[in-house]
């Protein structure tokens, strides 16, 4: 058991990595299996997006959600349909529009979230009070991966419209 002092044998970084990559990756199958999908996995990801980003250009969410421009204006009219984005003029560029979530969209996407953390609350309940203990204290780390990989993708999305990212979000 990784997670005790009882484990024998010394374990590698990257052996403690690969296992911890692991158990996430089979974490994340578990709640995309079992969660009710009446959207698609991409536009949960580019609601998400939009809530920690605030309004973006199709043209950015395409980049970030990694899908085309086409695909990005598709997905966000189905979006705008059910209620849970609109499409604002962009202040900077009368041009352009702006996508942003609804009042109702982000409702979706608490409930849809917390849904998500019930169902793991579940699976943890059905640990012995030491591995809670052990989550607990993960917990924190667990938050910084999910900030890194927001930042990691809003610096490619900068990279890709040729800016760069200049730290003035």
């Amino acid at each position: 058991m990784l997670y005790t002092t009882r484990y024998i044998r010394a374990v590698t970084r990257e052996e403690r990595t690969d296992r911890i990559g692991e158990a996430l990756y089979g974490l994340v199958v578990t709640a995309v299996r079992e969660h009710v999908r009446d959207i698609s996995l991409t536009a949960a990801s580019t609601l998400s997006t939009l809530a920690q980003s605030g309004p973006r250009r199709i043209t950015d969410l395409a980049a970030v959600e990694g899908v085309s421009q086409p695909s990005m204006t598709v997905l966000v009219t189905g979006l705008e349909r059910a209620g849970l984005v609109a499409r604002r003029a962009d202040s900077a560029d009368r041009r352009a529009v702006r996508v942003g979530l609804t009042d109702e969209g982000e409702r979706y996407l608490r409930a849809r979230r917390r849904e998500g953390a019930d169902a793991f609350d579940r699976l943890i309940a059905k640990l012995p009070p030491e591995e809670v203990a052990v989550l607990r204290v993960a917990a924190p780390a667990l938050r910084h991966l999910l900030a890194i990989d927001s930042q990691r993708r809003d610096d490619q999305n900068g990279q890709r419209r040729g800016g760069g990212s200049d730290g003035a979000r």
